[in-house]
């Protein structure tokens, strides 16, 4: 039997790009992890990448995931079979351009095939404590890069 991992991921940037932020929450059994990190250059969608992989990355065995995230671009790339069609056709869209980000969704494909993971888009900036508590972490990260320096 898997264990069962609820995952809220976020991710910030100000300017777009300009500085950036993620961060993720695990949950297993009510025992919480908090891990983010940021760029000083970088994309929202970036960020919002980072979040999953970091965190799927954390886990030590094979899970069974549940992801929240109120990224459009990551929930549906999965959800909608973007992911797979650019596996299949060499990361290239539908207009034959290349993918954007396109380690960052190699590196999610790998994770995704340790452990048994759906995803949940959930509304952004609404009532998902867990979203805004990223949210909140996100964009602390986002400032550590833009602070003055005394």
């Amino acid at each position: 039997m898997l264990k069962k991992v609820e995952i809220w991921t976020d991710g910030a940037c100000s300017g777009n790009p300009g500085p950036g932020g993620w961060a993720a929450i695990l949950n297993y059994k009510g025992i919480e992890k908090v891990v983010s990190g940021g760029l000083a250059e970088t994309t929202n969608n970036v960020m919002e990448l980072t979040a999953v992989v970091e965190a799927l990355n954390l886990l030590k065995e094979k899970c069974e995931v549940c992801i929240y995230s109120d990224s459009t671009y990551v929930v549906s790339a999965i959800t909608e079979g973007w992911l797979d069609s650019w596996l299949i056709n060499g990361f290239k869209t539908t207009n034959k351009k290349p993918v954007k980000n396109r380690e960052l969704w190699e590196a999610l494909h790998v994770a995704l095939k340790k452990h048994k993971v759906s995803f949940v888009h959930v509304k952004g900036h609404a009532d998902n404590v867990n979203n805004n508590r990223c949210d909140k972490i996100a964009r602390e990260e986002v400032q550590k890069f833009t602070e003055v320096p005394f």
